[in-house]
């Protein structure tokens, strides 16, 4: 089972002076650890709802540029992109410079969006939901046009491109594994299967019934798009709890790998520290698979 951490809180003590410092620190902690990858989440303001959100938030893939000069082997990605927040030719760009700054280390990960309130902060569209999805579905096909190396227009939609130019090439091979978060049955678990490598579910407290119906559901889309379900990684968001043990974490992983979760994704209550990412180091070393 591979473990990663999620970033979400940078209301660092010392202000933004220290963040940098703070950053590093974590991230390399995280790559001692052997955890798989560090991800930040992808919002303009504290998207947490049980934070301000007046509290500090970093941009994501300038963040994680920064995290790919700190570590050299732990990968990095956003946990996801919403799709209406950048155009689609740029943000592939953005995932295709990380990619090859960091030595082939990213991920793509993206889903539709749902933050009104920030969209609405922010000045950033944020159309109907069945739009949003549309437009990640056209994301996608550009995504895999531009990496195939095929620089001929894309006719899309809602986005045209005359040239599907991407110099230089991605090192990941054959392209940055797609991740497409959210747990929607009708369209998400539909697109996973149809374009992504991974989904991320949530872990929800209720016995394993909501995670195995939504991987039930996900095998079945497979079925459809005659692809293998074990083409998929299964990721699965979950929060390491304040002074939950080494011990009490890692039952929880082993259950949640009994369900199918392949690939744990750690958010903390609050701010990661060096000491909180020894916990998942301690869970790593139990669980006996190093990144």
């Amino acid at each position: 089972m591979r473990i990663s951490m999620a970033l979400t809180d940078y209301s660092v003590p010392g202000g933004p002076a220290e963040l940098a410092r703070h950053l590093a620190g974590v991230a390399r902690a995280a790559e001692d650890a052997g955890l798989d990858t560090v991800w930040v989440t992808d919002h303009l303001v504290q998207g947490d709802p049980a934070d301000n959100p007046d509290e500090a938030m970093l941009e994501a893939y300038t963040t994680l540029g920064f995290l790919a000069a700190q570590t050299r082997t732990v990968r990095l990605g956003a946990m996801v992109t919403p799709v209406t927040y950048r155009q689609p030719s740029v943000l592939v760009k953005a995932v295709t410079t990380l990619d090859v700054l960091s030595g082939g280390r990213a991920w793509f990960g993206v889903g539709a969006g749902y933050h009104k309130a920030e969209a609405q902060t922010m000045g950033l569209p944020l159309p109907p939901v069945a739009e949003r999805f549309d437009r990640l579905d056209e994301l996608l096909r550009l995504a895999l046009h531009m990496w195939s190396g095929d620089d001929t227009p894309f006719p899309g939609r809602y986005h045209r491109l005359d040239r599907a130019v991407c110099s230089p090439p991605p090192l990941s091979r054959p392209h940055p594994p797609i991740l497409v978060g959210g747990m929607g049955e009708q369209r998400t678990l539909r697109l996973v299967a149809r374009y992504a490598d991974a989904c991320n579910l949530f872990d929800i407290p209720d016995g394993g019934r909501t995670l195995r119906h939504k991987l039930e559901t996900l095998a079945e889309h497979c079925r459809t798009q005659g692809r293998d379900v074990d083409d998929i990684e299964v990721t699965v968001s979950t929060r390491l709890e304040p002074g939950e043990t080494p011990e009490a974490f890692t039952r929880r992983c082993q259950a949640l790998r009994e369900l199918g979760a392949e690939h744990v994704v750690v958010l903390a209550d609050g701010l990661w520290t060096e000491q909180a990412v020894g916990v998942l180091a301690d869970v790593v070393e139990s669980l006996g698979r190093r990144r």
